[in-house]
Order: C-alpha cells, then structure tokens, then sequence
C-alpha cells in the first residue's frame, strides 16, 4: 500500500480498527486467480506473535476450498469521507486547491488456516457475536436459539484463521493540510452528519508530526 510518511497510521490507530466490531474484505490468490470475501471477523491479539483474524465463510464458498498462494489478504476499511474543498480557508485566499477524500484503512497480511471443527466454529460463532452484540440493550446470544437449529448452521459453515505476518496502516485525515483548512474540513463534516470520521481528523491533526505538506 502506498503511504506518505505524514499519512502513517500510528499504533492506536490500526489497534482501533483491528479490534472494533465489523466486516473486511479477504483477499486470496489461488490456482484460480484471485478470491474475494466480505465477511465479519474478529480479532485475536493472543495468537501468534502479531495475532490473528477469525471468521467464517459459506461451506459453498470455493474461497476456503482453494489452497491460498503466498500470504492472503484482509483489508479492513474505517471510517470514510469526500472532502470538499470549498471547506478550506484557503480557497478564498488562492483558490488553488481540489477535493479529496479522507480515509483510514488496515491491510492486514498472514497465513491463513482453514477450521473445520465444530469445537473450533462454535466458540468462534459466541465470540463474534459477542462482540457485535456488545453495545446492544437487550443482546442476543448464541444460547438464545434452539441447540438443533445451531448444529445445523455450524455445518453449513467453515472457519477462517489468518494468523497475521504484517500490517500496513494508512490514516489519510488531511494531514497535509494547513490549521485553517483542518478547522474548515472538521467543521464540513460534523455539518454533514459525519461526527466520527471528524472526530479522527481533528485527533489526527493533534498527532500529527511537524513536517512540510507532501503529496
């Protein structure tokens, strides 16, 4: 992944997007060519010396049934956004400036394992859906449905491990841009709705190193 050095996603950042509840795209390259899943997972900080991913794919899925080549890929995407550039301070003052969009992003490399084992998938199962229902009121449990009806889905179901070699982080929150522009994007886009992701650049430009705007 390209990555200027003043777009460098520091520590927090990538831990904060391994660890919050979501969906990734994993990427496979097989005898096939390449295989393409979007699918949630979750992260395991105690496996291996970097962790790993764990999830789950369709028993029809042909991704798990093709040997991966070579590392296979996860790329897990946080919050994102268009940045206008009539927002910025320095349009009025020179006018040279384009939109852009701001983005953070993960791609996390690794072996991936295949699991097939129901001890395996079932533990699996409670602890993902533990984590997506963690900020629910009245959380749903695995316990909640008949024991039948979650033997059957188990089989139906093959688990994904990818015990992860490396990972490259990105976190484009327009750094590069002056003060007065980053005060003109934050307030577009808590205008817009989009809090979160303006939360990120303001953090962003709190962390930010002090350096000379690059491409």
């Amino acid at each position: 992944m390209y990555i200027p050095a003043h777009f460098t996603a520091g520590p927090d950042v990538i831990d904060g997007l391994l660890r919050r509840p979501g969906a990734a795209n994993l990427v496979t390259m097989t005898s096939q060519g390449l295989l393409a899943t979007f699918l949630p997972l979750r992260y395991d900080p105690s496996t291996g010396e970097n962790g790993a991913l764990h999830g789950h794919l369709a028993r029809t899925n042909p991704q798990w049934s093709e040997p991966a080549i070579g590392e296979s890929l996860v790329i897990i995407q946080g919050e994102d956004a268009y940045v206008s550039p009539s927002w910025y301070a320095s349009k009025a003052e020179h006018g040279r400036v384009v939109p852009t969009w701001n983005y953070s992003t993960v791609h996390v490399y690794g072996k991936l394992t295949i699991h097939d084992d129901v001890a395996w998938l079932g533990n699996h199962v409670r602890r993902l859906t533990d984590l997506n229902e963690g900020q629910s009121e009245r959380p749903w449990s695995v316990d909640d449905a008949p024991e039948r009806y979650i033997s059957g889905q188990l089989r139906a179901i093959v688990g994904v491990e990818l015990v992860i070699t490396r990972i490259e982080g990105k976190a484009k929150l327009s750094q590069n841009r002056p003060d007065k522009d980053i005060d003109g994007v934050v307030a577009g886009l808590e205008a817009r709705g989009q809090s979160e992701i303006a939360a990120d650049v303001a953090r962003a430009r709190q962390e930010k190193p002090q350096r000379d705007a690059g491409s």
